[in-house]
């Protein structure tokens, strides 16, 4: 199976589709009816985090996504694995621009993996189409 070609359309599909407010909007609502919004919210969380620029925001920042998507019974608890987990936790006190790194990754790939193609087979999905097939801005929809 020679799907690597597949893989980089889908992630830069889904690259497009971060980046784009309305594409993103339909995600979130898409991924909320699945209950898994956590992911794209602790995705957006962590781009946001990687801009921080003073110390003390990026230690504030840094606690607040670790109590909100990490910890056990985190609010918003996102699935990744127990050695990622415990690495975050381990660096938590003295967190770096990184530190959620491999985290947002794993993320990533679960949502181009597994919710992505979910969501282009959705109602929201279609939705998000007609709306820019009114305003003729299928430019930024390139897996149409």
């Amino acid at each position: 199976r020679s799907d690597a070609g597949e893989t980089v359309t889908c992630s830069e599909s889904v690259d497009k589709l971060l980046a784009n407010k309305d594409g993103l909007a339909a995600f979130r609502t898409f991924l909320k009816s699945e209950f898994s919004e956590e992911n794209v919210d602790f995705w957006l969380a962590c781009e946001d985090f990687k801009k921080t620029k003073s110390s003390s925001r990026i230690v504030a920042k840094a606690q607040k996504i670790y109590s909100d998507f990490i910890q056990a019974d985190a609010p918003k608890e996102i699935n990744i694995d127990f050695h990622t987990k415990t690495h975050i936790s381990q660096n938590i006190s003295e967190p770096t621009l990184s530190c959620f790194d491999d985290a947002q990754r794993l993320i990533y790939s679960l949502m181009a993996k597994d919710s992505f193609p979910r969501f282009l087979r959705s109602e929201a999905y279609k939705e998000l189409v007609k709306q820019q097939q009114n305003r003729n801005q299928k430019r930024w929809l390139p897996f149409l």
